[in-house]
């Protein structure tokens, strides 16, 4: 089971949950922090204003993206970036980064509160805010491999909806001289990867 690193001095003073940091781009809802979906309105301030996803200071010379295959290949990472000195932390007490979670979570996260509370108030904004989390297309599926790509702030870019305007930010540009790369955790198996990975070890006999 992977343990969380000491926490960061950036982040000495922000919120916490179970005894986790509470990442600044998180959505929150009455003071519970629902960890792995993201507000909307700091997620976008964030790319467009140079801040850090974990503490929400500007980035420095130097910035960390969270970088998936499918990421790779549309040619930008949908999360804000974070500084190198708080993504160990951030690296070692994210489940799907540090390789915990072997799932995305299967539940549709804007069928009820993404901290699983229901909430009923009708002005309330977090549905629209949790869809912000991640496409419903992974709800359930396998997690993917991760990466951490390190990118010089000078080459820092924003991918927007609309190639005229930074104002609906898709994410940050990863068509840009990329520093230094290093794996986080590899693809989870699927189902039958899973049955395959099994059948081979009872072939070699190297199950119990």
């Amino acid at each position: 089971m992977s343990t969380a690193l000491p926490i960061p001095q950036r982040c000495s003073a922000r919120p916490r949950s179970g005894g986790l940091v509470v990442p600044w781009v998180s959505l929150i809802h009455n003071g519970h922090a629902a960890f792995g979906s993201l507000d909307r309105a700091r997620t976008r301030r964030a790319f467009l204003s140079r801040l850090c996803q974990l503490c929400g200071d500007p980035l420095n010379e130097r910035f960390i993206a969270i970088v998936r295959p499918a990421d790779a290949a549309n040619g930008y990472s949908p999360e804000p970036g974070i500084h190198p000195e708080c993504h160990p932390y951030a690296a070692s007490s994210c489940p799907m980064l540090n390789g915990t979670a072997s799932r995305y979570r299967a539940q549709f996260v804007m069928a009820t509160h993404p901290a699983g509370r229901p909430c009923a108030e009708p002005t309330c904004p977090c549905p629209s805010q949790a869809a912000a989390a991640g496409p419903s297309a992974r709800l359930g599926s396998p997690a993917d491999r991760y990466e951490a790509w390190m990118i010089d702030s000078q080459s820092y870019r924003i991918i927007s909806e609309d190639s005229k305007s930074s104002e609906r930010p898709l994410g940050i540009d990863l068509n840009v001289p990329i520093l230094r790369k290093r794996l986080l955790r590899e693809a989870a198996l699927g189902d039958k990867e899973t049955e395959l990975f099994n059948l081979l070890q009872a072939a070699l006999g190297l199950t119990d």
